[in-house]
């Protein structure tokens, strides 16, 4: 299978463990992931606010150079949370506003280029992975099972929602991440604020409004006993990571929680070698954790018998 590739701007810096774990994991499961040629960054989160004719041209410059690529279905993959909303957004807002679609396409044309829209089909790594190579593909991949390995999701605000491209997952409580984790032998985690803000730039508006943000998020991955949050997104892992230890200075608290990429934690249940799959390069160190992972699956927890006079609990949504 032939995808286009958006990597954008932070897998080529501070995210670039994810670009190398994206690259090594999709060569595993048979992916072929084509460079968009020439691509630009899709504008981050505030250029929208400031200028929405240049911010749309930005981002549609991707999708129109993304068109020309002989590649499966016009399939465009982006891996940054943040990369695959604007891109799926503006693909949905120029079919939605014909008007607004040429004023973009004449912005454009000075490059020489031209968009329609729909021709390009925007999604994120995970979802291809989990759609297009499936569950069970990924679990005969296995060579080294997470076993012990505590998990706790984090999907971040923008995966899931508002979902330009159709609902793939539920918006509030999200679960494709958990079964992968599950298929690689790890143990996965409650977590309740799995697809809450981490707040994003607020780090650079407001930092304590940001910090209390990331406290949240570490505290109830704590809370429910994760030795590492698997995320999805560069600037998800940026602040949990970075600004963790700010985090503890702030408000007292003693969080040391590694903060890797999915395909991070697909690669080492691959059997590949960790070095090639960016370890090493977070603030607060994997490998602790890393080093819990056992030779055998572990025991699993009996279910404690509710009382006959307890009062009736929600259910979760269905383990895969």
């Amino acid at each position: 299978m032939k995808y286009a590739y958006y990597p954008g701007c932070s897998l080529e810096k501070n995210a670039n463990a994810y670009h190398k774990s994206s690259l090594a994991v999709a060569g595993r499961m048979g992916m072929e992931l084509e460079e968009v040629n020439d691509w630009n960054c899709c504008g981050a989160t505030e250029y929208m606010s400031i200028s929405i004719l240049p911010a749309y041209s930005l981002i549609a410059r991707n999708l129109a150079l993304a068109s020309g690529q002989d590649v499966d279905d016009g399939k465009l993959v982006a891996p940054c949370s943040a990369c695959f909303l604007n891109l799926s957004k503006a693909d949905a807002t120029m079919a939605e506003a014909p008007d607004f679609a040429a004023l973009v396409n004449k912005s454009l044309a000075a490059g020489g280029l031209h968009y329609e829209p729909g021709s390009v089909k925007v999604r994120h790594l995970l979802q291809v992975i989990v759609d297009d190579i499936g569950y069970d593909r990924v679990e005969q991949l296995v060579q080294r099972p997470l076993y012990s390995l505590r998990v706790a999701p984090y999907y971040g605000c923008l995966i899931v929602r508002p979902g330009y491209g159709g609902e793939w997952d539920d918006p509030e409580y999200p679960m494709s991440l958990d079964h992968l984790m599950r298929r690689l032998g790890a143990t996965v985690v409650d977590f309740p604020l799995k697809a809450h803000c981490c707040g994003g730039h607020m780090t650079q508006i407001s930092e304590p409004v940001a910090l209390d943000m990331c406290r949240r998020l570490l505290k109830n991955a704590h809370d429910y006993g994760a030795d590492v949050i698997a995320t999805i997104c560069p600037m998800c892992q940026l602040n949990l990571d970075a600004y963790q230890e700010a985090v503890n200075r702030h408000f007292g608290t003693n969080f040391h929680i590694p903060i890797v990429y999915f395909t991070q934690l697909m690669g080492l249940a691959f059997g590949q070698d960790p070095r090639t799959l960016g370890f090493g390069s977070e603030f607060i160190s994997a490998a602790p954790a890393l080093a819990k992972i056992g030779a055998e699956p572990p025991e699993e927890p009996r279910k404690r018998r509710a009382p006959k006079e307890g009062l009736p609990m929600p259910s979760m949504p269905e383990e895969e």
